[in-house]
């Protein structure tokens, strides 16, 4: 995914100068082609995430269109309050944007785990945020947040993840796409993790329980609107992240259906607290924290279940 957002980003920088990629000393081999071919829109920052933040705030009150690339947790917890005072304050069009979000970096450890960035981002002003499940959400996410000028946040993977669309979708209207059609429960997942919610659909086939398999590429603003339409028909919803459940996805579902009364029942399925201080491979922590396969296979067929 990473690669698809530098190609994009290749691609949109041909035809507009103002765009601009900086980066905290890292993801040579991925941003080499982007800084070779404009170097005069392409800054290392060195590892100094706050500073990078306050730079591109500059920028993009000088008229650029900064996007701001680097380990999930670094351009996210790190700089925080320049995020929040800098860029938010003031409205200003600056992208961060992560990569390996969620456990993708899970042997590194905690200090490289990006768990709690959707539920702090989502919470400061004009914050857009997206979090794409493959290459093509990822290439729609960037039109989408270079059409709108504002502050946003580009929650990515780590690479190599399997499409999910055929086509690029039109995020315009923050509408979640449907990757799989089912009749007894809607799962709707946000990121790459969506490949696990097809894993279960198929698990559970068999055993009649039908799945309908949704993605959800944006988080805020969140269409709650389209949510509850894509989930017509089906006993309810659960929504799969790879994120604490506390202020992820799941709540801003369950926040957009209470502030409307809609009494669909929803469930959401994510970390629990303080799940992810272990360190492993992504599947492995995905096991020990109960987001592996069968877990949520499990959690899913009760749901539909008990929702009947």
């Amino acid at each position: 995914m990473r690669d698809a957002f530098v190609k994009k980003l290749n691609e949109k920088a041909a035809d507009d100068p103002s765009i601009m990629l900086l980066v905290g000393d890292l993801g040579f081999g991925v941003v080499a082609d982007f800084g070779d071919t404009y170097p005069k829109q392409f800054l290392n920052c060195g590892v100094a995430e706050q500073s990078m933040v306050g730079i591109a705030a500059g920028m993009a009150a000088s008229g650029r269109r900064p996007f701001v690339y680097s380990i999930a947790n670094f351009p996210t917890l790190r700089p925080l309050e320049q995020i929040r005072n800098d860029i938010c304050y003031h409205g200003l069009s600056v992208t961060i944007v992560s990569v390996g979000a969620g456990l993708a970096y899970g042997s590194l450890g905690y200090t490289h785990h990006a768990v709690e960035d959707i539920s702090i981002l989502r919470s400061l002003p004009g914050m857009r945020v997206f979090s794409p499940a493959d290459a093509l959400e990822c290439s729609a996410a960037v039109d989408e947040i270079l059409a709108t000028p504002g502050p946003a946040y580009l929650r990515l993977g780590k690479n190599r993840e399997p499409l999910v669309n055929p086509t690029q979708p039109d995020l315009s209207r923050g509408e979640p796409i449907l990757i799989r059609d089912g009749s007894d429960v809607t799962l709707i997942a946000a990121g790459p993790i969506i490949t696990q919610a097809l894993e279960v659909a198929e698990l559970l086939a068999p055993t009649g329980v039908s799945v309908r398999v949704v993605s959800c590429p944006v988080i805020k603003p969140l269409n709650a609107e389209a949510i509850r339409s894509v989930a017509e028909g089906t006993v309810g919803i659960v929504t799969l992240e790879e994120h604490t459940i506390l202020g992820g996805f799941g709540s801003a579902v369950l926040e957009g259906f209470a502030v409307r009364g809609w009494r669909t029942p929803i469930l959401p399925l994510g970390l629990e607290d303080a799940a992810t201080h272990i360190m492993g491979s992504q599947e492995w922590i995905r096991e020990r924290a109960g987001l592996a396969t069968p877990y949520v296979q499990q959690r899913v067929a009760t749901f539909a279940e008990e929702n009947a």
